[in-house]
Order: C-alpha cells, then sequence, then structure tokens
C-alpha cells in the first residue's frame, strides 16, 4: 500500500505560478512511476504529467508543455509539479497517483494507477 497526500494548490492570478507536492508513505517509493491528473467540474479527469520511477524520464501533456515541469525527489518520497504560466483553463482539482513502474500500458491512462492522493485545488482567475 501507498499513502499519497497532495498538497500547494491555492488561488493565483492568471500568468502566476504554483507548486504542488506529493507525499507517499508506506512501500517503497523509488518502485513506482508518479503521475500527475487533473478533473475541472464537469469533465472527466485528465493526465498532466508523469515521471519514471528513476526520474530519468517524463510524459506531459500537450496542454501543459513548457509550462509544466514534473519532478521526484526519492530521498523525500515526494514528486513535484511546478506549474508556471497558469491559465484560466487550469483551473481543477490537481491529483497525484502511484503505479508500478513495471507496467508496460500508457502512464496517460488513469486507470492504470493504483493510487491517489486526494487532491487539491488550483484555481487560475483572469
Amino acid at each position: 500500500q501507498v499513502q499519497l497526500v497532495d498538497s500547494g494548490g491555492g488561488l493565483v492570478q492568471a500568468g502566476g505560478s504554483l507548486r504542488l507536492s506529493c507525499a507517499a508513505s508506506g512501500r517503497t517509493f523509488n518502485v513506482y512511476h508518479m503521475g500527475w491528473f487533473r478533473q475541472a467540474p464537469g469533465k472527466e479527469r485528465e493526465f498532466v504529467a508523469a515521471i519514471r520511477w528513476s526520474g530519468g524520464g517524463t510524459w506531459y501533456a500537450d496542454a501543459v508543455k513548457g509550462r509544466f515541469t514534473i519532478s521526484r525527489d526519492n530521498a523525500k518520497n515526494t514528486v513535484y509539479l511546478q506549474m508556471n504560466s497558469l491559465k484560466p483553463e487550469d483551473t481543477a482539482v490537481y491529483y497525484c497517483a502511484a503505479r508500478d513502474s513495471t507496467f508496460t500500458s500508457s502512464v496517460r491512462i488513469s486507470t492504470t494507477y493504483d493510487y491517489w492522493g486526494q487532491g487539491t485545488q488550483v484555481t487560475v482567475s483572469s
């Protein structure tokens, strides 16, 4: 079992920045790929970014590429999502998630993740 706790959300003006954190506890953190997803009101949960268990590979949704950066610190059992140049359309609840690194299916598919944080609200005002 892995427990995930998301934090760092808030209200920010368009063009601003936020850094989300996800602290993991339980089983060994560094065997999991980690991802961030988001869900806006009335919309399905969508992929934002993911990072390989070693930190050696990252993936991004086209909508956030060049603005968001995912990183991890395995010594601290924490994954981060640095969000710059925020837009009103980035408003959503953001969730971190963990999945077994041996899975070969796409990291962009939410159903491949076994563990989820509780979510943190990000609101970007225009």
